[in-house]
């Protein structure tokens, strides 16, 4: 569960990275079905209390298992607190709440946008990577990818539930924010702050279960406990330990490329699964998105000169 980058060469580390892009895209693609199901008969604080509580626990019995230990450092806890805030408290429990109202279509374009705000942020603020005309290229692309995707359609319930909606874009804000301050963590094992920052969520979130919900006198259906299980283990414990790993690799604005990759995920599955077909503007959709993730995502090649100098020495 270490997560740190290997000794590998560049091309099989991007090839990795890559997959575990992928991997990250189909586990968070996922967790929307898991949440839609389990909101259902188990009120969204409790429900994020409960997966914030499963994940931390199975990853700290991983930890203990693989000899890996939580740094006792109070600024180290203290840094906990800001990631856990920014990438599940606040978030988990706007995006659960909200969708309980907001159409699928219109939820996948307004979490889209998360890379374009870590690139400004990157740009404006941080200025811990290179911010570079390619990567710009990518995030305008995987976002026009994702509305020909979706279709324009899903744009004319913009504004109907502005409230919900205007949740969503808090919660893709938090997003961004948390890919940046992500980078603090380098160093880290990537399990040691994805188990941090879910115990501090469940300490946060908890009482407010108790004391709002009375979680004891609830009665979840099976298929909202087996959602919420579902939920925790892979798109929340699993999925943290990848994320993390591929803050110290990808970066910032290439991590959140997942938020594109869930778009061709789940047309995927829809054409394998339910027979579903695509409209030509889709396709065009699609291949943007593609696009858009390859140029946020894949290092580029080393100058000629600059590798005719290595060569030489």
């Amino acid at each position: 569960m270490s997560g740190n980058p290997g000794t590998t060469s560049p091309r099989h580390n991007a090839v990795v990275d890559l997959l575990l892009l992928l991997t990250l895209s189909t586990l968070w693609g996922a967790s929307y079905t898991f949440i839609r199901v389990g909101v259902a008969t188990i009120p969204p604080i409790t429900f994020i209390a409960a997966r914030t509580l499963i994940a931390g626990l199975l990853l700290l019995v991983g930890m203990s298992l693989c000899g890996v230990k939580l740094p006792r450092e109070p600024a180290m806890w203290r840094r906990f607190l800001v990631q856990a805030l920014l990438n599940s408290v606040v978030p988990f429990t706007l995006i659960a709440w909200a969708e309980r109202s907001v159409e699928a279509g219109l939820a996948t374009i307004l979490n889209s946008t998360s890379p374009v705000l870590a690139f400004l942020g990157t740009w404006l603020v941080t200025h811990h990577e290179k911010v570079t005309a390619r990567k710009l290229l990518g995030v305008i692309a995987g976002l026009a990818g994702t509305c020909l995707v979706v279709g324009a359609s899903a744009f004319e319930g913009l504004g109907q539930q502005l409230v919900p909606q205007l949740a969503i874009v808090a919660a893709t804000v938090c997003y961004a924010g948390a890919a940046l301050y992500g980078r603090a963590f380098k160093g880290l094992p990537a399990a040691v702050p994805a188990t941090g920052s879910l115990l501090v969520g469940t300490v946060l979130l908890t009482p407010i279960s108790l004391l709002v919900d009375r979680p004891w006198t609830l009665t979840p259906s099976l298929h909202s406990l087996m959602a919420l299980l579902g939920l925790a283990v892979f798109s929340t414990a699993l999925a943290f330990v990848v994320y993390f790993r591929l803050i110290q690799t990808l970066g910032s604005v290439g991590t959140t490329a997942q938020a594109y990759l869930r778009v061709p995920i789940g047309v995927g599955i829809g054409m394998a699964f339910l027979g579903e077909t695509l409209s030509p503007s889709a396709w065009a959709g699609l291949a943007c998105v593609v696009a858009g993730v390859a140029a946020m995502t894949i290092p580029a090649s080393r100058p000629r000169t600059e590798a005719a100098a290595r060569l030489r020495t």
